[in-house]
């Protein structure tokens, strides 16, 4: 077997091995291949079949957690070839993290993922329109100005019953090519405060001042989901919180952190750090739950850059969701019902809260304390929804099939309102309950609060 290299441009490099058949085949390269004492943990017993999304659905060994790290090994090892057919099971992975929840003998399966992905997009050759596809999600979705200008025309496409006309006669599905077809499905209702920034670099908190906080706004939901940070404002804010909103923040990293892009993640983490930097914060809080996972692992990102490493590290240790932080320093502002009846909420764990951050009753907590409310759990409640960043967009056939099965178990509650914070949990729960004629209210559990503050009813 004869290994050479070759270069495909600055920076990168692609090692080729030749097979007995002289077939050249693309596999990792000596720059953080996936660790082979992390691949080594895995001892095969197969607990983490049954929490894999992706192996509940497509129920091929390959495409589970233990599968795919026997490939890492494989192509670690020279055997196996990164090969398209290899590298769709890497794809297939949701990055949900429930494996590393389950695994009895600790492997860090979010290690050994990442670094595969990194490994994918430097050396894995992808068809052209995989790339035009992907060039597009991470040229615009990062950049909540850029994605501003697309979805201006998509205001009017609302506005005017385009939207309606064309869902109603499945003109989307029938002529648009899949990946496109699942944007649009995900697509929330825009309105004029989509595409502003309208807040204070500094909100003064009501009442006695007990914090300041540094506030995310994320880049994807301050242009979907405006109402989450209005609300999210608001409740700090009455619960004595003075919120610092930096105007020249923008994309934590996390979006292309999950998916590989180690250049454009690098780039956003440390221009997140040095705009919170100095503004002598006691907390930096966000309410999306894949942006906090990464947000905490900015010190293991920046871990090897002598500038950065100990600034990533002492950002990361300041970083709390919304909902942890205000259940550890507790509500002062006022609760009043949402409604004069019981009030029946199923709370969503989103999987990056849940398996990333650990984060699970912290939220529940702060739930139960708003009067008249019941909490439901559903089954499999800590099954991914298929979302997963933008996973529903690129597997949208495997998103689909989740989001259907998450929407089925969540409405089963009887619940009348569904409690979820994240942006793609959100816009992917919302998609399948129009899809499932399932008339539930689904709100960030910032919003239930800044209801219950403002004595504001739910109908």
């Amino acid at each position: 077997m004869q290994v050479s290299e070759k270069s495909n441009s600055e920076n990168l490099s692609t090692n080729l091995i030749v097979q007995d058949s002289q077939i050249l085949s693309p596999t990792f390269d000596s720059k953080n291949p996936p660790n082979p004492q992390l691949i080594d943990a895995c001892v095969h017993c197969g607990f983490c079949l049954s929490t894999c999304p992706s192996y509940r659905v497509i129920g091929k060994e390959t495409d589970s957690p233990r599968g795919r790290i026997y490939l890492m090994d494989g192509i670690n090892e020279g055997e196996i070839p990164l090969s398209p057919a290899i590298a769709q099971h890497f794809d297939s992975c949701l990055g949900c993290l429930a494996c590393v929840t389950t695994c009895p003998s600790g492997v860090q399966y979010d290690r050994l993922i990442e670094t595969t992905r990194a490994q994918m997009e430097r050396n894995h050759p992808r068809s052209l329109p995989e790339k035009l596809l992907r060039q597009f999600i991470f040229s615009t979705f990062p950049y909540p100005n850029r994605l501003r200008v697309l979805l201006a025309p998509l205001l009017a496409y609302q506005k005017l019953g385009l939207q309606r006309l064309l869902r109603s006669t499945s003109w989307i599905e029938k002529f648009l090519p899949k990946q496109v077809a699942a944007m649009e499905s995900v697509l929330p209702e825009l309105t004029t405060q989509s595409f502003q920034d309208t807040f204070p670099e500094v909100i003064p908190a009501k009442g006695t001042k007990r914090y300041r906080v540094g506030m995310i706004l994320g880049c994807v939901q301050r242009v979907f989901l405006p109402e989450v940070n209005n609300a999210t404002v608001r409740v700090l804010t009455a619960n004595g919180c003075e919120v610092v909103i930096p105007k020249l923040q923008g994309c934590c990293g996390a979006l292309s952190h999950h998916q590989g892009q180690e250049a454009q993640t690098l780039e956003l983490v440390k221009q997140t750090i040095d705009v919170f930097a100095d503004l002598n914060l006691d907390a930096v809080l966000i309410n999306a739950s894949g942006c906090g996972h990464t947000l905490k692992e900015y010190g293991h990102i920046l871990k090897d850059d002598l500038e950065y490493a100990e600034k990533a590290k002492e950002f990361s240790g300041r970083v709390k969701d919304v909902q942890e932080f205000l259940d550890r320093v507790g509500l002062t502002a006022k609760l009043s019902p949402l409604q004069e009846q019981p009030l029946a909420i199923a709370y969503q764990d989103a999987c990056h809260m849940l398996h990333g951050q650990k984060i699970s009753l912290e939220p529940r907590h702060l739930l139960r304390q708003i009067p008249n409310v019941q909490l439901r759990e559903s089954v499999d409640a800590a099954l991914c929804c298929g979302s997963a960043g933008i996973y529903n967009i690129l597997q949208p056939e495997v998103g689909d099939e989740l989001g259907e099965m998450k929407v089925t178990n969540l409405t089963d509650t009887g619940a009348q309102v569904i409690a979820s914070a994240n942006v793609g949990c959100i816009t992917q729960i919302r998609k399948h309950l129009k899809l499932q004629n399932k008339d539930v209210l689904l709100m960030h559990p910032m919003e239930l609060l800044d209801y219950s503050i403002r004595g504001q009813k739910i109908k």
